[in-house]
């Protein structure tokens, strides 16, 4: 600070050049890292990214014995070359077989789906396959100098594998990746990060994925490692122009709360256009990772016209108003066609005429039991005892004759 206190008050107009300096560096020190456009790139150990697109076919040849020849082309294919032609020993695809290694490579590639002759029962059936070692630098023998490198030493494990030694001047390795940190719209998706990596098309503002004007609101799902979650912060916005566009943030991932693979936190924005503007305003979206560089990415919103605070909310009671109106108006037509037409084809008087009382009538009826119900248990044992009563009981006629013959041959 003293030094550029002395600069400031001997030469005002370096002192703001530097002011400048110092804020452009500090700017693009925070940018983004957006994915490779190739899959040739690899993170060390260190969760760096070293990139070797440029590397993409490089050609690098081994001689061996009786006249054969194998060649890497970088995350191309390994091939075993000779005057009856070539063997193929698996090639570098999308899925990015480039790892971190260990001991004396640094670097590991994998080449996969080779040819399957005569290797039909190899490993998940992939044919022939192989494994590049980089070295940085030199070979341990001291080989390839210089240049742009050279094959130190291939061993073959099997006729359907080869392990290639290869030496090469890495790259400088690049920022310090998060990776396994993804942000999409849904709670497992990951269209704007992806493993750290801001997916293209989220690297700056697009006319092409930009927000209509009616959609208020966006929710964005992120998702970290749980034993690196804490070290995500709290995002913070920036709008460009600054005026013209309120965006406001909620939800757990404003707060800061960990994310998760099992429990995504949500950052919620909602935006608010203020002023009318042709070309959408752009929302930068830094998220700070505690020792890594920060997660960065934009997004676009377009302003057709002004919103007012809380519009959604009165124009969705307006939705409910107007719903509520037809379902009542055409509740009531329907109702007086079914009174007329009770009242003057089936000749209904009073409230018989009222459409649905048959079925209200059934129902009360079946509530209170009459009808044809099933009977009670005492309304049953009353009438067996009726019919029992009535079964035993004499008639009139063998009640006299009884009597009569009581009397006949009565006891003493």
């Amino acid at each position: 600070m003293g030094t550029l206190g002395l600069c400031c008050s001997v030469h005002s107009l370096h002192c703001l050049f530097l002011i400048v300096s110092v804020i452009i560096v500090q700017a693009f020190g925070t940018a983004s890292i957006i994915v490779p456009n190739s899959s040739c790139y690899v993170l060390d150990n260190s969760s760096r990214l070293v990139d070797f697109s440029s590397w993409i076919g490089q050609h690098f040849e081994y001689e061996e014995k009786e006249n054969t020849d194998l060649v890497v082309r970088f995350c191309k294919d390994v091939e075993k070359r000779s005057q009856t032609g070539y063997v193929d020993f698996g090639r570098f695809d999308k899925f990015n077989y480039f790892t971190a290694g260990s001991g004396h490579a640094n670097f590991i590639q994998g080449f996969y789906n080779g040819d399957l002759v005569n290797c039909e029962l190899s490993y998940d059936k992939l044919g022939r396959t192989a494994q590049v070692n980089i070295i940085c630098g030199n070979c341990l023998d001291g080989r390839c100098k210089g240049g742009l490198g050279c094959i130190c030493n291939v061993t073959y494990e099997s006729d359907c594998r080869v392990v290639v030694d290869l030496s090469v001047p890495c790259e400088k390795p690049g920022p310090r990746v998060f990776e396994g940190f993804t942000v999409g719209f849904h709670p497992r998706s990951w269209e704007i990060v992806y493993n750290g990596f801001t997916q293209l098309g989220y690297e700056k503002s697009h006319l092409d994925f930009s927000f209509s004007t009616e959609q208020t609101h966006v929710t964005l799902y992120m998702t970290a490692i749980a034993s690196v979650s804490t070290l995500v912060q709290k995002p913070i916005i920036k709008v460009l122009p600054e005026k013209g566009l309120e965006v406001r943030l909620s939800g757990s991932g404003a707060t800061g709360t960990p994310p998760t693979t099992l429990s995504p936190t949500m950052l919620i924005l909602e935006w608010t256009c203020q002023e009318v503007r042709h070309a959408p305003y752009e929302v930068n979206v830094t998220i700070p990772i505690e020792g890594y560089e920060p997660v960065q990415f934009f997004l676009a919103k377009m302003c057709e016209r002004r919103q007012v605070q809380g519009e959604d909310s009165r124009r969705g009671w307006a939705i409910f108003g107007v719903l509520s109106c037809i379902f009542f108006v055409s509740t009531t037509l329907f109702c007086c066609a079914g009174f007329i037409y009770k009242t003057r084809v089936e000749h209904l008087r009073g409230i018989d005429a009222l459409p649905g009382m048959t079925v209200v009538s059934a129902c009360l009826e079946i509530a209170s039991g009459e009808g044809n119900g099933y009977p009670r248990a005492e309304d049953i044992n009353s009438g067996y005892s009726r019919a029992e009563s009535s079964w035993e009981q004499p008639s009139a006629s063998a009640q006299g004759t009884w009597r009569t013959s009581e009397k006949k041959y009565g006891s003493i």
